[in-house]
């Protein structure tokens, strides 16, 4: 008896990358997570990722036909290119279309950016499903939102609406060029918090980034600031001025869009209940009407999720308004132009448990 057919999802993250072998209604058959392996570069690290999703398919549905594999990333994904890539250095130049399309041949390749691909999880299955407007925030070790006006995301002439980790800070950086000015997600951003503690926030002082920093010695992480951030008034007020500053900008945002509700993801969620008082108070007070803040309902795997789903969507032949061969997998055709978005799986047809 021939193997079932299978889909893959693959999410590339800055510090992590994790990859999901799923039946074609979504159901989650094998899983695996590893670091991203980062500081080696962009080769090294997409390579690894393609390791890892190899291994696990022919570790757990040996003679299967892989029939589609999704993926996300941060940045924003073309074929011989990533956008607005920072984290890993080399990650814009890798011509991320052509090399999943060498790495996984014959199977139909689908990309999205990290947030955006979270977004979808969580309005067709997650914390945001019938919410219109809406809003999804990546918080982690970068920073972007999303937004869904119509159950469809939102994505830009140039796939980068949401990318609000590129905001201006204050009216001083009005006419400064990117590399000109501090950007937001260079001070609000898992890694930007860490940093910012190491160095001691840029400001005289020895900082907490040496030996003994962290625990065990190593640098200080996100979470360590946020835990010690309880009895150390220096690293306290630090974590103050990064949630006053993240808030300042979301408010801005829900005024723009007016969303019904704004969902947080990410890695940083871990410390919600010291986020959300001081969010929450600020869009109570900054906005009109002010929408319901909650975490998303799969807070740390959605851009996997996404991922699963867009390669579920093309595997089922539900995507033929979508992207397909000579799109970019952000919903333009090879001219940049505005195509419309493809039909999506029912809910039902996924079992999101088993990625959550």
């Amino acid at each position: 008896m021939a193997a079932s057919p299978v889909v893959l999802g693959l999410d590339f993250g800055g510090t992590k990358i994790a990859a999901a072998v799923c039946d074609l209604a979504g159901n989650q058959l094998a899983s695996a997570t590893v670091g991203s392996d980062g500081a080696l570069g962009a080769q090294a690290s997409f390579g690894r990722g393609v390791r890892v999703a190899r291994d696990l398919l022919n570790s757990t549905t040996p003679g299967s036909e892989l029939v589609a594999v999704g993926v996300s990333t941060f940045g924003i994904p073309f074929e011989d290119r990533v956008e607005l890539a920072p984290a890993i250095d080399g990650w814009h130049s890798l011509a991320m279309g052509r090399e999943l399309r060498a790495a996984f041949a014959g199977a139909q390749i689908r990309m999205a950016t990290d947030a955006k691909a979270a977004a979808q999880a969580e309005v067709r299955w997650g914390a945001l499903i019938g919410c219109d407007p809406a809003v999804y925030v990546n918080l982690g070790t970068g920073l972007a939102a999303a937004i869904v006006v119509g159950g469809q995301v939102v994505t830009g002439i140039n796939g980068a609406a949401g990318e609000i980790g590129y905001n201006l800070r204050s009216a001083s950086d009005v006419g400064l060029a990117l590399g000109q000015r501090a950007l937001l997600e260079h001070m609000v951003s898992g890694q930007a918090l860490a940093e910012r503690a190491a160095d001691g926030d840029g400001d005289e002082g020895s900082g907490h980034g040496e030996a003994g920093g962290g625990p065990g010695g190593r640098p200080l992480t996100a979470a360590d600031v946020f835990a010690a951030a309880a009895t150390d008034r220096e690293l306290d007020g630090l974590v103050d001025d990064f949630v006053d500053e993240l808030a300042f900008h979301l408010v801005n945002l829900a005024i723009l869009v007016n969303p019904q509700r704004i969902a947080v993801g990410g890695g940083m969620v871990r410390s919600w209940t010291r986020i959300r008082p001081r969010v929450q108070d600020a869009l109570q007070r900054g906005t009109p009407f002010p929408p319901e803040l909650v975490v998303a309902h799969f807070p740390h795997d959605a851009p996997l999720l996404g991922a699963v789903a867009i390669a579920v969507d093309a595997a089922r032949g539900r995507a033929e308004a979508g992207p397909a061969a000579g799109r970019d997998g952000q919903g333009r055709d090879d001219g940049g132009r505005a195509v419309p978005p493809g039909d999506t799986i029912h809910p039902d047809t996924i079992n999101t448990g088993t990625l959550s």
